[in-house]
């Protein structure tokens, strides 16, 4: 069992930065992939970006590659999502999400935290 409880959501400007952190805990955090996802008011949820156990491969959605960046600290069980230049249409509830790398699914899930960007 793993637990995920993300951090460091709050209200920022337009062109500010945030960055989100993301904490595991229960189960050996070695071996899975780890995500953020977010989800807006009457959208899917939708896919940010993710790192693999080793962090040498990561993945960016076109919407936010170039502005924000993932990482992660395994030594901490910790994964941050460094974002800049953040614009309104980033607000959303942004989700942790690991996997362990042998299955395609995301099957551990935090709460989320909540971002939001204003114009």
């Amino acid at each position: 069992q793993v637990q995920l409880v993300e951090s460091g959501g709050g209200l920022v400007q337009a062109g500010g930065s945030l960055r989100l952190s993301c904490a595991a805990s229960g189960r050996t955090f070695s071996g899975y992939d780890m995500a953020w996802f977010r989800q807006a008011p009457g959208k899917e949820r939708e896919f940010v970006t993710s790192i693999t156990w080793s962090g040498g491969t990561t993945s960016y959605a076109a919407s936010v590659k170039g502005r924000f960046t993932i990482s992660r600290d395994n030594a901490k069980n910790t994964v941050y999502l460094q974002m800049n230049s953040l614009k309104p249409e980033d607000t959303a509830i942004y989700y942790c999400a690991t996997r362990p790398i042998t299955v395609p699914q995301y099957i551990y899930w935090g709460q989320g935290t909540q971002v939001t960007v204003s114009s």
